[in-house]
């Protein structure tokens, strides 16, 4: 039997696999020490039983045992907890665990549990462990030949007659995830939660396409369900994603060969749509990008350049900056150039040429014409007027 161990205490999961070894040395014992680790420990070993911490960074131990029931079925659970919460066990029973232990773990109790589970998981026939290993082996080509379908790679001769006819029409379901980090975890939400919803709609799969993008196919039991199908998706993932993210879906196709330019189109309409802002520290990575422009604004800036100081991708960072303060990145950083610029113009006797530099622009023309434009005076009307009542316009 392999048992897995997932808690974010060192000492916990040591615990548990010294009692283990010492009294079941045919067990293997793995451990994580969170969600993330869990997720490739699942996804690589053949794991029969779980004991999963409530409380962990990032996911809970009961989000990740609810994600994980449709592609791990057959894995058993058992939840640990330091708190005797009775919602928490309430949870833990619906989701389908064999117990819930407290913290601290009894060896007794610990012994007990692995003998009762063991015996249980030895009873299942080795016939439905190795229906269940072709299973998912079929899954997995299924998936990977469709991934490379759809993006339009060379399928090598594959035959593709066992898709189609499953499917004489459909429906596809992109969801991008936006992270600068491993998305492991990310992945398996979105296939875990995908596939469960489309197997309550109808019948498809999900697969991975690239490091940031998950395809669905579903032919749907009736029409009608896709905006059901797709609001229920957003509101899954907004509970468990800790990442920004998109979902986008086509008409309905009625032929296989129309897959590879739908995937181009909604790749190229994901550029332009407004991610779901459900990222973790959104509001902190725009007061460090703000802090930046001001101590930098004199110099070559770009949305790039500071998007990359905050570790976001330009486009969620542009959408991100304008919800957070009400202004287009490039708006922003004119009017902070160009209220700098009346100061020193009011203040200081600086030749219009060296303010134009000092503000960040190398042209005194281009800078010229833009001060014009926001204050209605050229640079020199303006120091003349030196009233200070003009000020800059919004756009």
């Amino acid at each position: 039997m392999n048992i897995l161990v997932v808690d974010d205490e060192s000492v916990i999961r040591s615990g548990i696999e010294r009692t283990i070894r010492h009294h079941f040395p045919e067990h293997a014992v793995y451990q994580a020490a969170n969600p993330e680790n869990a997720v490739v420990l699942l996804r690589n070993e053949s794991i029969d039983l779980v004991f999963t911490d409530v409380l962990m960074p990032g996911m809970t131990g009961l989000e990740l045992m609810e994600i994980s029931r449709q592609s791990h079925a057959h894995v058993k659970w058992v939840v640990i907890s330091a708190y005797s919460e009775f919602a928490y066990a309430q949870e833990a029973v619906r989701l389908g665990a064999k117990d819930y232990l407290l913290k601290p773990i009894g060896k007794e109790s610990l012994i007990e549990m692995i003998r009762k589970l063991g015996e249980e998981i030895a009873q299942e026939s080795v016939r439905s462990k190795e229906t269940h290993l072709l299973k998912n082996n079929l899954r997995l080509l299924r998936e990977a030949v469709f991934a490379r379908w759809a993006s339009g790679l060379d399928l090598g001769g594959i035959d593709l007659k066992p898709f189609t006819e499953n499917h004489p029409s459909f429906h596809l379901l992109m969801v991008r995830v936006e992270s600068e980090r491993d998305m492991k975890l990310e992945h398996f939400i979105v296939e875990n939660v995908l596939s469960e919803l489309i197997e309550s709609s109808g019948r498809g799969f999900v697969a991975s396409i690239d490091a940031k993008s998950l395809l669905g196919l579903v032919t749907l039991r009736e029409e009608s369900t896709l905006h059901g199908l797709t609001e229920q998706l957003r509101s899954h993932l907004k509970r468990y994603m800790k990442v920004p993210f998109q979902v986008l879906h086509s008409e309905r196709l009625a032929d296989f060969n129309e897959v590879p330019a739908e995937v181009r189109r909604m790749r190229k309409a994901a550029v332009s749509q407004v991610y779901d802002h459900y990222a973790s520290g959104g509001d902190q990575a725009v007061e460090v990008a703000l802090q930046y422009i001001q101590g930098q604004y004199h110099t070559e800036l770009s949305l790039e350049k500071v998007a990359s100081i905050v570790y976001l991708n330009p486009i969620y960072f542009s959408q991100l900056f304008k919800q957070k303060t009400g202004h287009g990145f490039k708006e922003y950083v004119t009017q902070l150039r160009m209220e700098r610029a009346m100061e020193l113009l009011r203040d200081s006797e600086l030749k219009i040429a060296d303010i134009s530099e000092r503000i960040g622009y190398s042209d005194v023309r281009h800078f010229s014409q833009i001060f014009r434009k926001k204050s209605g005076q050229t640079p020199s009307e303006y120091r003349q007027g030196a009233s200070g009542a003009i000020t800059v316009q919004q756009e």
